[in-house]
């Protein structure tokens, strides 16, 4: 198998959950390398159906190392109580199976209090699920978040506590009109999680390299899709996190040179969560259309949010975009069976854009928006 990275090669929720747990029955270690818990992946084991927004679902497979890598923001709450529903399931028995990366940035109070007040006060909603992803990955850029290793060093914790809040609150309370946040709660409560937490760190890349070195198979495992990228996606649209390929690198500290193959995971039709533009977008709240069967049959719900997807036909200029950006090596079409019932199907193969034709999903959303679709009949 060598080193494989599973990608979304859509908006996200392809179905990429399903796939990575094919592929975890061949690989030593499952990594995940971006995002938050503003994804999930949908496991079904007999009769049981299991929803993990941080851990990678390796963890199901004993004996398997999972690695959250440097590139995930971790919400410590979420990250504690899903080792606590998976422990309860007779899952995770070894601690040692789990890793976290002491460089990855830590979702903080504040983060998500200006997620919410942002989406509240837009003009323009984005779409944010609200869990302080975009802000926690703004701070890591701006130099001012706290890191895993931080939150476990108390006087580097209360110091960078005391740097941080007061430019926060301010944020808060004079522009957003919201309560400000208590820097003594948030030590007490984030300490207690650092204690928790602290068994489970370690530096990814090094232990990565080494398997990589001792010969083992590494399965990186994306969150998201390829059009929900910060770069290459239907921006301003998109998450916070490098989605592509590119993301496996700088999210593991694993070089390019070791990745064997990259798997793209689309629907058999389209769906979205949350605002943005989407060119073959169907009526799918209508009862009796085509897209009102995509989303029922297909039982279109966001495992993370619960709000309805937006559906739409199969788009091949899309995934003709995601192919190029991740240099794909292998696909895999997933809920062809929802197509069952349908007598007639339509495939985007490109758009009309300002009087110009084109077979390759343009980007940015303003260019996107001006696309009309340009469809063949089956």
């Amino acid at each position: 198998m060598a080193n494989v990275v599973i990608i979304g090669a859509q908006w996200g929720d392809e179905g990429k959950g399903k796939v990575v747990d094919i592929y975890t029955e061949h690989a030593q270690q499952v990594v995940r390398y971006q995002g938050g818990n503003n994804a999930g992946h949908t496991l079904v084991v007999g009769d049981e159906t299991i929803v993990l927004h941080l851990i990678p679902s390796g963890i199901l497979h004993p004996g398997k190392r999972c690695i959250i890598g440097n590139g995930v923001v971790l919400d410590p709450k979420i990250f504690l109580g899903e080792i606590e529903g998976l422990k309860k399931r007779g899952y995770m028995q070894d601690d040692s199976q789990l890793v976290v990366d002491s460089n990855l940035h830590v979702i903080m109070p504040w983060h998500k209090a200006i997620d919410l007040a942002r989406e509240k006060h837009a003009d323009r909603k984005i779409g944010t699920t609200g869990r302080g992803i975009g802000p926690t990955y703004e701070d890591k850029v701006g130099r001012r978040g706290i890191r895993m290793s931080d939150l476990v060093k108390p006087q580097v914790f209360r110091r960078k506590l005391k740097e941080i809040l007061p430019e926060k609150n301010f944020l808060l309370e004079n522009f957003f009109g919201e309560a400000p946040l208590d820097e003594e709660q948030i030590f007490a409560e984030y300490s207690g999680y650092a204690q928790q937490i602290e068994k489970y760190i370690g530096c990814c890349s090094r232990s990565l390299n080494k398997a990589i070195e001792e010969g083992a198979n590494l399965l990186f495992e994306g969150a998201q899709g390829t059009l929900l990228d910060i770069d290459h996606g239907t921006y301003p649209y998109v998450t916070s996190s490098s989605t592509c390929i590119g993301g496996v690198c700088t999210g593991s500290g694993v070089a390019a040179r070791h990745i064997n193959s990259v798997i793209g995971i689309t629907k058999a039709y389209c769906t979205r969560v949350g605002g943005g533009p989407f060119p073959t977008e169907l009526d799918w709240e209508t009862p009796g259309t085509v897209g009102y069967h995509l989303s029922t049959v297909g039982a279109e719900k966001g495992v993370t949010t619960g709000r309805s997807r937006r559906c739409g036909w199969f788009d091949a200029a899309l995934l003709k975009r995601s192919a190029q950006v991740n240099g794909l090596s292998g696909l895999c079409i997933t809920k062809l069976d929802v197509l069952d019932g349908l007598k007639e199907l339509k495939i985007c193969v490109g758009y009309e854009l300002d009087g110009e034709q084109t077979d390759i999903l343009p980007m940015g959303a303003d260019d996107i928006s001006r696309c009309v679709p340009i469809y063949e009949t089956m």
